[in-house]
């Protein structure tokens, strides 16, 4: 499946999700991930992820899609995906 991924997270606690959100999905954005991912490791980033937030403080949305083509995507400006911390990937 393909699955997008937002977050809003205390400050404190964003380093560790974006480092989870990383092994999983691509990161696409500032608080944006996706990517393919099967259903076991989703899984496991959504049991990693409760592990970190704090419910009465940090929200979490995932997007899923059967495929990635059922989903249409506009970009205006630059396209974050393929730049990393550093520069372009």
């Amino acid at each position: 499946m393909y699955v997008l991924l937002v977050y809003d997270i205390c400050e404190k606690r964003v380093n560790k999700v974006l480092k989870t959100s990383r092994k999983y999905l691509d990161w696409v954005q500032n608080s944006v991930f996706e990517g393919e991912i099967s259903k076991a490791n989703l899984e496991k980033l959504k049991s990693a992820l409760k592990r970190i937030i704090k419910d009465e403080e940090d929200s979490i949305r995932i997007y899923k899609f059967r495929i990635k083509d059922s989903m249409d995507l506009e970009i205006l400006g630059i396209d974050k995906k393929g730049v990393s911390d550093e520069g372009i990937l």
